[in-house]
């Protein structure tokens, strides 16, 4: 029997790079009938990012990594206008007149009281001591924060206040109305130290409020180092600014009841039971019409005498500084001022 020999596969029977075997036309129809969902999808898909993107604008895209932080800018604020303060006095229209023989006191000054003009003045705007006319400030702010019948522990500084003392113990307990009597006719310095820690919380606190007072009053001439004017370091006024709290503290109804009482009773606990509070204001009861307001003295200071009387619907407010004689050149000022203003 012959061999037989396979033959040699010539490049005549090799398979054309085109020919696909049956079966795998068959896997690729399927694949690819598969696939074609995908496809329509991503080219949507691809178109509708192309349009967005056409309409959206040149921004540039933050990265993630540091995310937009859109700034607030606050709108500036409108300067806060503080309040001018009100207007006192008024000077300018005074009435021309000489005194003969001169009033005696350093500085001095008439006011009318109900409208604040200035009708005579000497030397108004000279700083001096002004010993326990201080006190006028004291009681404005003492019965704006304390009430009638408040209670007021003495604290212990109270008793060692230096000079005129009514004789308050430490740990008392009394009420706000009857140290006002006490700080106003009396004028005790351990009064005016008691209801500054009581309205202010402390003396010095209480000293501050005094002064920030001053200054909403437009009072330039002003200072206080103490509620009493016991010190009269740096503790000092003018006739011009006393003349003008004057007028602010004469419109409290309470002030005006104290300053115009000549004597007061005032029961009190024991071992004490009753105390009598005499007006030192002389003027009272020597000129018809007196209505107050306060005397004072130190060395420094001499004799300080504020007193405001009403007549025939006119009112006036003297103030006289350092006059060795103060209740005449007090008198001669009102006495000129009604003629005055009523000519």
């Amino acid at each position: 029997m012959r061999p037989v020999c396979s033959a040699p596969v010539g490049p005549d029977f090799t398979a054309p790079a085109a020919y696909v075997p049956r079966q795998r036309k068959k896997r690729y129809r399927y694949r690819l009938r598969r696939l074609m969902p995908v496809g329509i999808a991503v080219v949507f898909a691809g178109a509708c990012g192309a349009w967005v993107g056409s309409h959206q604008s040149a921004e540039p895209i933050a990265s993630a990594a540091t995310p937009r932080v859109t700034a607030h800018v606050a709108a500036p604020k409108a300067p806060v206008q503080q309040a001018k303060p009100e207007r006192l006095l008024a000077g300018g229209a005074l009435v021309p007149h000489t005194f003969t023989p001169g009033l005696l006191g350093a500085a001095s000054i008439l006011v009318d009281g109900k409208t604040g003009r200035v009708v005579w003045q000497k030397h108004a705007h000279e700083r001096r001591q002004v010993a326990s006319l201080t006190k006028i400030m004291t009681a404005t702010l003492a019965l704006r924060k304390l009430r009638p019948h408040d209670i007021v522990q003495v604290d212990k500084s109270v008793p060692r206040v230096p000079l005129v003392r009514e004789g308050l113990r430490t740990g008392e307990q009394v009420e706000t109305w009857k140290l006002m009597y006490a700080l106003l006719l009396y004028s005790g310095n351990d009064d005016a130290l008691a209801l500054a820690i009581a309205a202010g919380g402390s003396k010095w606190q209480f000293v501050r409020e005094m002064n920030d007072e001053a200054k909403r009053l437009g009072l330039s001439d002003t200072h206080f180092v103490s509620p009493s004017g016991v010190v009269d370091v740096d503790n000092y006024s003018s006739a011009w600014d006393l003349a003008a709290l004057t007028r602010v503290a004469m419109r409290n109804p309470r002030f005006r009841t104290i300053v115009r009482t000549r004597v007061k009773h005032v029961s009190w606990a024991a071992p004490t039971y009753s105390k009598i509070y005499v007006n030192n204001n002389r003027m009272l009861s020597t000129y018809p019409g007196a209505i107050g307001v306060k005397t004072g003295y130190t060395h420094k200071a001499g004799p300080c005498l504020v007193v405001a009387a009403t007549r025939g619907g006119t009112s006036l407010i003297a103030v006289v500084l350092d006059s060795p004689d103060m209740y005449t050149d007090a008198k001669r000022l009102l006495d000129f001022g009604f003629a005055s203003l009523s000519a």
